[in-house]
């Protein structure tokens, strides 16, 4: 039944575009008043809603027989503007240190009491305009396409400096660099979302530059910016600077110590530590953060039981094994939908044992919590089916090289893109076997797969996403009785690089005498920070299509279940 959410006792704050908190009719109370649940979404298909205290989840589609297909957003060109200038606007600029050349050269103009920032694109065509005024209020073109500030000077570059906003990039064209920023700088939270118009504009706008100077603001929105721009660069080409006590940013820098101490600190920037050997400074800003507190956390997938002994860091590699059809694929496909529902995470998947089509379908039944096939009589409606393949259609993205097997280094390649294009938080390689095995020369097997998992570590710790790999023991060992016992990393084909590489070993296994699940975590690096050495049991539910914590005496009987990983 396609309801509207007010029929359903769902009152909305307001019924814009966007997405909005409010109480959840379902299950409040017995959740104190104050509490606001329940996200809804509204936009031009419908609106869908999800409750993170009870799981509530519905959606009210426009057309409910229409499956869920992108539009295409059109954009509108701002006309061009009467270029006004007066001896006020100098003045005002030349306090922030900006000289008259500068403000000439960037075509910066007044309107009635507002300084417009004109965004041109490569072909010199105005994209957008900027208007501040000195009250430090802000606006910009309506429907306009989010571009990069200065982006037809910096487009091929070798050397960019990127600031948040377009005083600083002004500021450093005072230097001789040249500086580009976002239009919407940036906010509490920089959190790659495509639906956010500022970071659209990196979508839009690739650098040549082979070194980013990355010169954000020293305060809590400036650091959460510069880690999303590291995250979406890769450390290999972004460079640091040292920002002066009791200065903001590069325009602050400007006015309190002058063009040449700018310069300076421009010039002494520094790459970022990758591979090689460095002294204690080098680190002293990490370590100082460490001290504070101010360091990324680890986050809880959300499954109860699997949380005391697992958790996610970013940059870290992971391996999935189990024994054939024992739900190691399920079992993953759980973890990526409960990170992509509860932190808004994104994956790029190679998984080229199913077809895409197929593993889509798997993962709607995850999401829903319903069939998808005819004949089941829970089967999930096509309202339902619109709106998993929505979620599915935000959160993933399916590597597929049909012409050939790819290697590795293809697969890191796409990855990369998806990174720097979607800000994808995962890699998923399932299986390794999958992947081109071709080994050049005389390496060894087990040397090509230390220098497969080199190349996986290497690309997590540069991009900080998490990497899982599944890889299917060669050896199955068994009890005295001839029961299968649950394998570990050491019964992997080239065993030891897959336990010694690892940041963790998680093994699947199922238990057909007790009908349940058991996730063992054989190894957590840092067990202080993201989980321990311990086992999780879980049973999966054919009726909701995931596995869920084991209950002692459940009825059903589903011994004769085989997983197809």
């Amino acid at each position: 039944m396609n309801e509207r959410p007010e029929d359903l006792g769902i009152k909305l704050k307001k019924f814009d575009f966007g997405t909005q908190k409010v109480k959840c009719p379902q299950c409040q109370p017995p959740h104190k008043m104050s509490d606001n649940p329940l996200s809804v979404t509204i936009n031009e298909e419908g609106t869908v809603w999800f409750c993170h205290h009870c799981e509530w989840k519905g959606s009210y589609f426009v057309n409910n027989d229409r499956m869920y297909i992108p539009k295409q957003k059109t954009y509108v060109k701002p006309e061009t503007p009467v270029i006004n200038k007066n001896q006020d606007m100098y003045d005002y600029f030349a306090k922030r240190g900006i000289s008259k050349k500068t403000v000439d050269d960037f075509e910066i103009f007044e309107e009635k009491g507002w300084y417009g920032f004109q965004y041109f694109n490569t072909e010199g065509e105005l994209e957008n305009i900027k208007y501040r005024n000195k009250q430090k209020n802000f606006r910009q073109s309506q429907g306009a396409r989010q571009i990069l500030y200065n982006y037809k000077q910096v487009a091929k570059e070798n050397t960019v400096v990127f600031v948040e906003g377009e005083m600083d990039v002004l500021s450093v064209a005072e230097t001789g660099y040249k500086g580009t920023s976002l239009a919407n700088g940036a906010g509490k939270v920089a959190k790659f979302n495509p639906k956010d118009s500022r970071f659209k504009a990196l979508e839009n706008c690739p650098l040549a530059a082979r070194k980013i100077i990355i010169f954000t603001d020293n305060d809590v929105a400036g650091k959460s910016l510069h880690k999303e721009l590291l995250h979406r660069f890769g450390k290999d080409i972004c460079w640091y600077v040292r920002v002066p006590e009791n200065c903001k940013d590069a325009n602050d820098v400007l006015v309190k110590l002058g063009k040449d101490k700018l310069k300076q600190i421009l010039d002494e920037a520094e790459p970022y530590p990758i591979d090689g050997l460095y002294r204690a400074n080098d680190y002293y800003s990490q370590v100082q953060d460490l001290y504070d507190g101010n360091y990324e956390k680890p986050i809880e997938i959300g499954l109860k039981g699997l949380d005391d002994i697992y958790k996610i860091m970013t940059g870290t590699f992971h391996v999935f094994t189990g024994i054939p059809n024992h739900g190691k694929s399920i079992f993953l496909d759980q973890i990526l939908l409960k990170l992509a529902e509860n932190h808004d995470w994104k994956f790029a998947m190679f998984s080229p044992e199913h077809s895409t089509s197929m593993h889509i379908r798997r993962l709607t039944q995850m999401y829903i919590k319903k069939n998808f096939d005819e004949g089941f009589q829970d089967r999930m409606t096509k309202e339902e089916l619109n709106q998993s393949l929505k979620f599915i259609h935000d959160h993933f993205y399916f590597i597929e090289t049909r012409d050939s097997v790819p290697n590795i280094e293809t697969i890191l390649d796409i990855a990369k893109s998806s990174v720097y294009k979607y800000g994808i938080n995962g890699l998923i390689i399932d299986p390794y076997n999958e992947v081109d095995a071709k080994r050049s020369g005389n390496t060894r097997e087990d040397e090509h797969i230390r220098d497969f998992i080199s190349l996986c570590k290497r690309f997590s710790r540069i991009y900080q996403i998490v990497t899982w790999v599944v890889a299917h023991p060669t050896k199955l060992p068994k009890s005295n009785d001839g029961v299968y016992l649950p394998p570990t990393a050491y019964d992997i084909s080239g065993a030891a690089h897959w336990h010694n590489q690892a940041d963790a070993v998680i093994t699947v296994h199922r238990d057909f005498e007790d009908n349940t699940t058991s996730i063992i975590t054989r190894k957590i690096r840092e067990q202080d920070l993201y989980g321990k050495i311990g086992e999780a049991k879980f049973q999966y539910n054919f009726n909701s299509r995931d596995f869920q914590p084991h209950i002692k005496d459940v009825s059903e009987d589903w011994s004769s279940v085989r997983f197809k990983d």
